[in-house]
């Protein structure tokens, strides 16, 4: 049983207990994320395939910590210029670990009422005349 959820613009191939690196997210270590933009979920049942995503499907993770990755450096030379730019990046990161892949836990949101409209007045002849 696995999914493909989309987040940081990115899509990931997830299945229970997996620890993925993702870019940030807001949370604390421990605390619970719930990915609802899920492409596509393969259990038992069969496979299905979101367009774009899947309604009601959703993957829960938990926040192992927060981290950031190795640093990356930029570094660009002009040659017999004398000129040269270096730079360095390191990307903020999430390690989550995911606890549960399905159909969300919580119960679907009622529709609202739509409001009753008033009833037309109907017009006589009489008094149109």
């Amino acid at each position: 049983m696995f999914a493909v959820i989309k987040t940081g613009g990115k899509q990931y191939k997830v299945a229970t207990d997996d620890v993925i690196t993702i870019e940030k997210l807001a949370g604390e270590a421990g605390s619970t994320i719930v990915f609802d933009a899920v492409l596509m979920l393969v259990n038992e049942a069969g496979t299905q395939v979101g367009a774009p995503t899947i309604a009601g499907a959703v993957v829960t993770g938990e926040v192992v910590e927060q981290t950031r990755s190795k640093k990356s450096i930029s570094f660009v030379k002009r040659r017999r210029q004398n000129s040269k730019r270096k730079k360095g990046h390191r990307q903020e990161l999430t390690v989550v670990r995911i606890v549960a892949l399905g159909a969300s836990s919580g119960e679907a949101k009622p529709k609202k009422a739509a409001k009753p409209k008033a009833p037309k007045a109907e017009v006589s002849a009489e008094a149109a005349a």
